[in-house]
């Protein structure tokens, strides 16, 4: 069935992929605040900024789509604790604004949060285990899931595990990028040994935010790889792959390091649940490597 479905944060990483993966019978509406990296035919691009609420909510009106995906955030880290204000305003006021706007003209909503919601304590995380956030990015995104509660009857709350991959339509925060360039020039790479991960592809992720815009589940999600591992022994796996000397990485604690927000330790995700809700399958690291890297 046809769709009309407004994506923000449509000019980055991820956004690039649910615009790429878009079923070609559903009408498609970008929002983002720069230009899109390819132009295209079939995507309706609406260039402005969401802290802007007079603009958003004439957007959401003119539009009137069936879903809103929502993945606009900050989402580094260390700038999230920097900029706290800026953070809270994007992360988590903007995500609230346009939750009511969602509720006030029926609209499905599907927002993106984080596995950085857990204190990494634990690990293996369901999705009905208590958050418990451990630096300010991820207070945002709590903050805004309870905003989503209130304010939305018909919404999931996407909980995406670390995005690997390669851009599609958008470049945003691909750590792969800058990763492979190092790499190829033959310089080390620092890599946290204590995070442990579960790593979701971004081909993956897009066609799953794409799949829930359009199926009738609501509640919180895990949208998670099936392989558990620190990103020390992830990196060099991705070495081994593109075919680079494994001891150009170099193991690291990241909470060691001056200067940087908490990381929490294991915030390895269960995807149970997406295994049981979505067609989409959850892949294993090694799939979701060569799915990046055929």
């Amino acid at each position: 069935m046809s769709k009309r479905i407004l994506v923000t944060g449509a000019s980055g990483f991820v956004g690039g992929s649910v615009l790429n993966f878009a079923p070609e019978d559903w009408e498609i509406h970008a929002c983002s605040r720069g230009p899109l990296p390819k132009a295209s035919a079939r995507i309706a691009h609406h260039q402005f900024d969401l802290a802007d609420k007079e603009k958003t909510s004439e957007v959401v009106a003119t539009v009137n789509p069936d879903a809103i995906i929502h993945i606009a955030a900050i989402a580094n880290i260390d700038y999230s604790e920097q900029h706290s204000d800026e953070a809270m305003a994007m992360n988590t006021e903007v995500t609230g604004c346009l939750a009511g706007l969602a509720q006030e003209h029926g609209v499905r909503f599907v927002f993106c949060s984080t596995d950085n919601v857990f204190d990494g304590e634990m690990g293996n995380y369901e999705e009905t285990y208590p958050v418990s956030p451990v630096n300010f990015y991820g207070r945002t995104k709590v903050a805004a899931e309870v905003l989503v509660h209130e304010r939305v009857k018909d919404a999931v709350i996407a909980r995406v595990a670390l995005v690997i991959g390669m851009p599609i339509m958008g470049s945003g925060n691909s750590f792969l990028v800058k990763m492979e360039e190092s790499l190829r020039a033959g310089q080390c790479i620092q890599i946290p040994e204590n995070e442990v991960r579960s790593p979701v592809d971004v081909i993956t992720l897009g066609k799953s935010l794409l799949e829930l815009a359009g199926n009738n589940y609501q509640g919180v999600i895990n949208i998670s790889g099936t392989t558990a591992l620190n990103r020390y022994e992830m990196a060099k796996k991705i070495a081994a792959k593109l075919g680079y000397a494994t001891e150009l990485v170099k193991a690291i604690n990241s909470n060691a390091m001056e200067g940087r927000a908490r990381r929490p330790d294991d915030v390895s995700l269960d995807n149970a649940l997406a295994r049981e809700v979505l067609n989409t399958p959850m892949r294993t690291l090694d799939e979701a490597l060569d799915l990046i890297f055929p």
